[in-house]
């Protein structure tokens, strides 16, 4: 009787084992399946965001760029200390510059994301938010017109980038005053990346 049991155990065992590789293995492929489908889709949505900030262009060059050591631009940034910036040309003329910035400060704890697009002398091409997950009916109005509209055309060496409550020229959404600021954060952190590479010349 007991060598019964003992085998029943064993078979037991074996069974799970198995039932548990061929899982882990069907769960490996299906990831491996959607991996490249994924960075696909991620790579359509980035290069659509570009083309909504930016004039008309015809090539691109994107890089890295650090974000300057600022206190106000760093805190909160976990590991992320860099930017994506992608430089835009018409018939080898830079047309403009689109920045992928962030935010850790909103309301909801999933990053902010946006694309910034800022003219050859800094100006504010236009903005489009890419990720956000803002309290809905307030936080999300972020993305409209009312709001994201007031940067467009802007001059942040002229326009504040903060929310008059903190002082600056941007009107706040109605009760979403923490997800106003963290698109100014965001915004500003761009701001002071791309003027870092514009006093390097990489801007011109």
């Amino acid at each position: 009787m007991a060598k019964k049991v003992k085998s029943s155990f064993i078979n037991m065992v074996l069974t799970l084992t198995i039932i548990t590789v061929v899982a882990s293995l069907a769960l490996g492929s299906i990831y491996n399946l959607t991996l490249e489908p994924i960075a696909a889709a991620k790579k359509a949505a980035r290069e659509r965001a570009i083309k909504l900030v930016l004039p008309t262009f015809d090539s691109l060059n994107s890089f890295k760029v650090q974000i300057p050591a600022d206190p106000e631009l760093t805190a909160g940034n976990g590991d992320q200390d860099s930017l994506e910036f992608h430089q835009a040309f018409e018939n080898g003329k830079l047309v403009g510059v689109a920045v992928s910035t962030f935010s850790n400060l909103g309301y909801d704890p999933t990053q902010i994301q946006i694309m910034v697009g800022f003219l050859p002398d800094g100006v504010i091409d236009s903005t489009v938010v890419t990720q956000q997950k803002e309290t809905p009916g307030l936080g999300t109005k972020m993305t409209g017109e009312k709001f994201n509209g007031q940067f467009a055309g802007k001059n942040p060496a002229k326009f504040s980038l903060y929310v008059t409550k903190d002082g600056g020229q941007v009107d706040a959404i109605t009760a979403s005053t923490i997800t106003s600021r963290a698109v100014c954060d965001a915004i500003r952190r761009a701001n002071a990346t791309f003027e870092s590479v514009k006093k390097e010349g990489g801007t011109e």
